[in-house]
This record gives C-alpha cells, sequence and structure tokens, in this order.
C-alpha cells in the first residue's frame, strides 16, 4: 500500500499531537489530523472518507459497520489502548479492516493508580486533607490493608500488575479471571476462586475485565450484593461493565463502605452526577493510564503497529479480513 492516506479524527483533548511518536509519524509520511471530536457518525465518515488508516485516539469515536461501509478505502484501524468496545470488531472483519492496539504499555501506570485509589479511600484522604486545610485536625477513621484481602477479577496485564502490588503491601491476594491459569496464579502468589466467593471474601475488590457484550453490566445488584458491608470496590476497567445505579445505591446506603471509581457509563461525568454526591467515594476522570511514559509507550506502539501492517506482519491485531 505505496503512500497510505493516514487519518488521526479524534485527539481531543490532545494527546498523540504533543507526543514524540507524532513528531516521528508526521516525518516519515503526511496525516490528516483532526484535534477535535467529531461529534457524531457522519462527521467521523466525513474526516476518514477516503482514509486508509485511521489512528483511533478517543473510544467515544464509534466505528460501527455504516463507518466502515461508507469508508470503503479504510484497511486498518491502529487503536491507542487496549479497550475495543467502540468498534464493531464484527463489522470491521467482515468489511476486510484490521483492527490493531496497544496492549500491556498502560499496565503499571493503572496498576499505580489502582493503588492510589484503594489507599486514598482506605485513608480517607481527600475528606482529611480538605479537613486540615480548614483548621481542623482530624485522627483515625482510616483503615490498614496489610493483612487485608485483595480479590482481583481479571488477570490481564492490568490485574496481573495490581495482584503483584496487593501483595508487596502485604495483602493476601484471591483472583478470578475467564481464562483460569494455575501457574501464572502461583507466580502472583494469588489463590483462583469462584467469583461469588471472591465477592464474599474481600475486603477489597478491583475489576480489571475488557468490556464487551459478556462483561457488560458482569457486576450488578446481585452481585454487589455480596460484598462485606466494609469492603472497598475499585474500577479502572469500565464503567458499563458495572450497573452503576446498583453501585451508587450501595454506596449511598452503605452496604459497601467505599469505593475508588476512575470509569463511568458516561463520559465526562456530567455535572450533579449522583456519584459526585456520595461522601465515601473517590473519583479521578478516567485518568489511569494518562501518565507520560503510558502515553508516549502507547502512542509509539500504535504508530508501530501501521509500519508492521504495511510490512505484511501485522501485529497486536484484535480483529481482522475473514
Amino acid at each position: 500500500m505505496p503512500n497510505p492516506k493516514i487519518v488521526i479524527p479524534d485527539d481531543y483533548p490532545p494527546v498523540m499531537a504533543p507526543s514524540e511518536a507524532y513528531k516521528k509519524l508526521t516525518a516519515r509520511t503526511p496525516v490528516e489530523y483532526y484535534g477535535t471530536l467529531p461529534g457524531g457518525e457522519d462527521a467521523l465518515i466525513e474526516r476518514m472518507a477516503d482514509a486508509e488508516i485511521a489512528i483511533n485516539i478517543r473510544s467515544s469515536c464509534q466505528f460501527t459497520d455504516n463507518v466502515f461501509a461508507r469508508c470503503p478505502r479504510l484497511k486498518l484501524v491502529s487503536i491507542w489502548g487496549t479497550g475495543t468496545d467502540n468498534i464493531d470488531l464484527g463489522a470491521a472483519a467482515r468489511r476486510g479492516v484490521t483492527v490493531t492496539n496497544t496492549p500491556g504499555v498502560s499496565a503499571i501506570s493503572i496498576a499505580e493508580h489502582c493503588l492510589a485509589l484503594l489507599l486514598a479511600v482506605a485513608r480517607s484522604i481527600p475528606r482529611v486533607d480538605a479537613e486540615v486545610r480548614q483548621g481542623q485536625w482530624p485522627r483515625g477513621g482510616s483503615s490498614q490493608m496489610h493483612g487485608k484481602t485483595l480479590g482481583v477479577i481479571g488477570l490481564g496485564a492490568i490485574g496481573r500488575q495490581f495482584a503483584r502490588l496487593g501483595t508487596g503491601i502485604g495483602m493476601k491476594v484471591i483472583a478470578w479471571t475467564m481464562h483460569p491459569n494455575a501457574a501464572l496464579a502461583r507466580e502472583l502468589g494469588a489463590e483462583l476462586v469462584e467469583r461469588d466467593e471472591l465477592l464474599r471474601s474481600s475486603d477489597v475488590v478491583s475489576l480489571h475485565l475488557r468490556l464487551s457484550p459478556e462483561t457488560r453490566g458482569w457486576l450488578g445488584r446481585r452481585e454487589l450484593a455480596l460484598l462485606k458491608p466494609a469492603a472497598i470496590f475499585i474500577n479502572t476497567a469500565r464503567g458499563a461493565i458495572v450497573d452503576e445505579a446498583a453501585l451508587i445505591e450501595a454506596l449511598r446506603e452503605r452496604r459497601i463502605a467505599a469505593a475508588g471509581i476512575d470509569v463511568y457509563e458516561t463520559e465526562p461525568l456530567p455535572p450533579g452526577h449522583p456519584m459526585t454526591k456520595l461522601d465515601n467515594v473517590v473519583l479521578t476522570p478516567h485518568s489511569a493510564g494518562v501518565t507520560p511514559e503510558a502515553l508516549e509507550a502507547g502512542l509509539a506502539l500504535s504508530v508501530e503497529n501501521i509500519w508492521n501492517f504495511l510490512a505484511g506482519q501485522p501485529t497486536n491485531v484484535v480483529a481482522g479480513p475473514k
């Protein structure tokens, strides 16, 4: 594919444009770049109508069957990130489009963020910080995690890294994963258990599944009811994996103690959202993987995936022509 047209339709807020990866990309080939979100399917199609390669930055852009049908020259969508819930992978395959992603590059960053959320929640750091600034001197109200049980749901790259961090601060780690691997569990020092047992037994539950039709709403009212009243829930995966209304209800009624949340059903989180009114939740803006190190590594890999595809040796393929 000589001189393919490469389009970046959705770099807002900009992460690709200021990166070293972008400088190297544009030094090698012209790129049609958009530093705003398209704002809808028709606008996305207009930006990519004659593109052969698209670099997808934002998961809010939906690559539907209609998008693929109306962008007939498109051969590759290179995703920055691991999530593919905004891509109709089946439609991509049917339309002859290869889809790649950047697995593993943010695992350390996201796992560290999970630990930060956990400790911020367990130690009530946001509340205590605010009270000290107001001239108060609050004492107590925090929990030690050493000796507690950490339940890790999903042992992909991020779940594995967080399991290691949990072990590192002296927690007992138990895990549930869709593809159990006893050797991996032993390596991590984790015990594999059934899902309901994990939910009942854990002092902290951290979610590390990919959003898919099988996992949407996976943690619902029944599952949340299994958690201990003193449990802490951490989600840096995807908001839609959890029944958000049921989670809010459980937190509001103190049927679980607290939560650290980085992802939501609707993003950005709308002003006045019920989650923002809870005093037992620490919230961050889907930023767990947004560190300079993780950003640069992921963006560089999204570009590397393009060169490998053009060389006839595609890497990190999650869907391809049938």
